[in-house]
């Protein structure tokens, strides 16, 4: 099959872009690919025609020339310039995919080389990869003890915490606070703290998914590491982004899910985040039951 004629689907455009870059091929020398292993038909050069003969009239007796013959060729049309296949727009998504793929191998190869919370803490302070980093304050890692049965997992730093570098010290931290107390739970004594993105957004928007996808191999090596009896997501981010679904938090609330890391099978309770209590008052009630649950699997794995 000739070259030209082929169809190629997106990703094969990708994918062969990204060869080519690889390849260092960046410059066009022609508008169509050539199989140089082909040989090229040889164009037979049409021979020059000839002027028609002239003849006289009968009215004048002058001479003119005789109309063009209907057996003559016509004249062939320049070949119209094609356009190249790709579009740059296409070219800069493949450098930008490589890019990314490439940061999120950095990422995976730091928290993987960490042994130790303390060195988790050094390699994501080291990580550039995420644009994050460059507008916040502090890299937050994490507060509370280890180890400790339950770890809780928050979405990303507020202004409070990229001012202290800790997480949920704000309002919704004393919230927070004082709902883990009501069952026994404290930071200072065994309760362990974490966020899935360690620095703050701009305006506390909420984090891109590419973000959650860079930084997702850090808080997953850092549960691994702490090694809890339990994880409690607190927020639909944290729920969506280590439990990979789609579902909103006012469904996952309170219905007990398992998170697979290190080889092990981690209980995860999916829990409303203390902003959103703070917002609607009438979820108190529906805090109080998780908190009910939470205590109930701690008591019965004692």
């Amino acid at each position: 099959m000739q070259l030209e004629n082929m169809q190629l689907e997106r990703p094969e455009i990708i994918d062969l872009l990204k060869f080519h870059i690889e390849a260092d091929c960046a410059d066009i020398l022609e508008d169509m690919p050539v199989d140089h292993f082909q040989p090229q038909p040889v164009q037979a050069q049409a021979a020059p025609h000839a002027e028609a003969p002239q003849r006289p009239t009968a009215s004048t007796g002058m001479y003119e020339a005789a109309a063009p013959s209907l057996d003559a060729p016509a004249p062939v049309p320049p070949a119209a310039s094609v356009s190249p296949v790709v579009p740059a727009v296409v070219a800069g998504e493949v450098s930008a995919t490589v890019a990314r793929n490439d940061t999120d191998a950095q990422a995976e190869q730091l928290a993987q080389n960490a042994k130790t919370l303390d060195e988790l803490a050094t390699a994501l302070a080291s990580f550039d990869g995420c644009g994050l980093k460059k507008t916040a304050k502090s890299t937050v890692f994490s507060d509370g003890i280890t180890p400790s049965r339950v770890m809780i997992v928050g979405e990303a730093p507020g202004q409070d915490e990229d001012r202290t570098g800790k997480p949920f010290v704000g309002r919704s931290g004393q919230l927070l606070d004082a709902m883990m107390s009501a069952i026994g739970l404290s930071r200072a004594e065994n309760m362990y703290i974490a966020n899935v993105i360690a620095w703050r957004p701009p305006g506390n928007r909420a984090p891109s998914l590419d973000e959650l996808d860079m930084c997702k191999p850090f808080i997953r090596r850092q549960i691994e590491l702490a090694a809890p009896e339990i994880v409690v997501l607190v927020g639909g981010t944290s729920a969506k982004t280590l439990l990979e679904t789609q579902t909103g938090i006012t469904r996952l609330r309170g219905k007990w899910q398992t998170l697979n890391i290190g080889g092990r099978e981690i209980p995860a309770l999916p829990f409303l985040h203390p902003a959103y209590v703070l917002r609607r008052p009438e979820t108190k009630i529906d805090v109080w039951e998780d908190l009910c649950a939470l205590k109930q699997k701690l008591d019965a794995t004692t």
